[in-house]
């Protein structure tokens, strides 16, 4: 078997979830996560339990000398170079760009001073037509609001 790091085991996770014909709905409900979550485990940049591991590696048929490196902490960085080449990761940067002023005015006003967590956040991904026969994506960013702290 060749040297298993992170990537190499992203690699073969994608390749076996291609050959199964999963989709991330089928897959995550094997191991009784989100969707959105266990594509993040996939690719590296969360660490699975014990049982994450093994549900996974069970459902896609895999060793468990790949275990270790799943369950490992991730090395959490950008993984687009900048600016994003891939056009549907750019329309992301682009709307945050163009609109993030907005979005932190109306949520100032809101919530008060403070960000949004992106370590105590879900993420949902849904079709919906809007109208009969046009598909839109809604991203639902759900994150515990986080008070600045007065010192």
């Amino acid at each position: 078997m060749e040297k298993l790091d992170k990537q190499t085991v992203r690699d073969m996770l994608l390749q076996a979830k291609e050959q199964k014909s999963l989709t991330w709905p089928q897959l995550a409900e094997k191991i009784g996560r989100s969707p959105v979550y266990t594509a993040q485990l996939v690719y590296g940049y969360g660490q699975t339990t014990d049982q994450e591991a093994e549900e996974l590696l069970k459902a896609l048929d895999l060793p468990s000398e790949i275990k270790p490196i799943l369950m490992k902490v991730p090395h959490r960085q950008p993984a687009q170079p900048w600016p994003p080449t891939d056009p549907f990761v750019y329309r992301f940067y682009e709307a945050i760009m163009l609109y993030g002023p907005v979005y932190k005015d109306v949520a100032h006003e809101i919530f008060g001073d403070g960000i949004m967590s992106a370590i105590d956040m879900s993420v949902d991904i849904q079709k919906i037509e809007d109208p009969v026969g046009v598909p839109r994506m809604v991203i639902t960013l759900n994150g515990k609001w986080l008070q600045y702290k007065k010192y």
